[in-house]
């Protein structure tokens, strides 16, 4: 895990590429005390340790489906009746889980370093929880994606390619129909790691986060919002951060690192993992 030292930085962005609705605003100054992040989301390998040790059983292997992303799933694949709203790309499969991703089929024999997937905020705080571990607020996941940069854009600054280097796996080509490369998740140290030496705190996954989600409670300067704020006292749903391998500037443009979103705790999509984080003492 990487220390985060306590300090004052600034969360939000008035950038004009921001969605208002999702409440990225406003922009403000956060006091947090130290903190543990991890380096990189779970991985497939860590997480079959901990159903190895557990016995756990994941949200989507209760019900026996999940999300996948139709560019994934195989001819030969049974598809559940209904479409996600808005998003016909997700397919309802049956038998998509951690451990087969892209449906019956596929596994993650050759995938044991990419991030866990198809996991609910469920199943993370019970990984978190056996690790020792917690996950993160939004405001220590924000610190910690921004890699030290004050309001940039990305983990490593305004620029999304810079000298025309991709710096995080998202979407390339025409969403959702044409894709210009592979599409799917890629290992976790991928790219270069931001100035705090995490990596793919853009694209990839989403990553699950402690907090409930709310578009305006952060809104208010009171001192619960600024001083190692926690989010809502309750909700419908759970933030997440980071965005995804399907976002793109002309759909889902959520890899900023201001970018923010929710989901319902027990949803379970091919693109959604997360990392852990833990409390330490300013001295230590």
């Amino acid at each position: 895990m990487v220390r985060i030292p306590a300090g004052t930085f600034v969360m939000g962005s008035a950038d004009p590429q921001a969605f208002t609705d999702d409440g990225e605003g406003p922009v403000r100054a956060i006091e947090l005390s130290a903190y543990r992040v991890d380096e990189t989301a779970v991985t497939n390998r860590a997480f079959a340790t901990f159903v190895k040790d557990t016995g756990y059983v994941t949200d989507a292997e209760r019900f026996g489906w999940s999300y996948v992303f139709y560019g994934l799933v195989s001819d030969r694949t049974a598809v559940r009746d209904g479409r996600v709203p808005g998003a016909p790309w997700w397919l309802a499969v049956s038998g998509a889980d951690w451990r087969a991703p892209d449906g019956p089929g596929s596994s993650i024999g050759d995938r044991p370093q990419h991030p866990v997937v198809h996991v609910s905020w469920h199943d993370a705080a019970a990984y978190a929880e056996w690790a020792g571990k917690r996950l993160p607020t939004e405001a220590e996941w924000e610190r910690a994606a921004r890699g030290g940069l004050e309001q940039a854009r990305y983990p490593w600054g305004d620029e999304l390619t810079p000298r025309g280097a991709d710096r995080c796996n998202i979407w390339h080509g025409e969403f959702p129909r044409r894709p210009a490369g592979p599409v799917g998740t890629v290992p976790v140290k991928s790219f270069r790691p931001n100035g705090f030496g995490l990596y793919n705190t853009s694209g990839n996954v989403w990553e699950w986060c402690a907090d409930f989600f709310s578009p305006d409670w952060h809104a208010t300067d009171r001192p619960e919002t600024r001083r190692d704020p926690t989010g809502p006292a309750g909700g419908e749903q759970r933030a997440m951060r980071g965005g995804s391998y399907l976002c793109h500037v002309s759909y889902c443009n959520r890899y900023r690192v201001a970018a923010r979103t929710g989901n319902t705790p027990d949803s379970t999509t091919g693109h959604t993992g997360f990392r852990c984080a833990a409390n330490v003492e300013e001295s230590a």
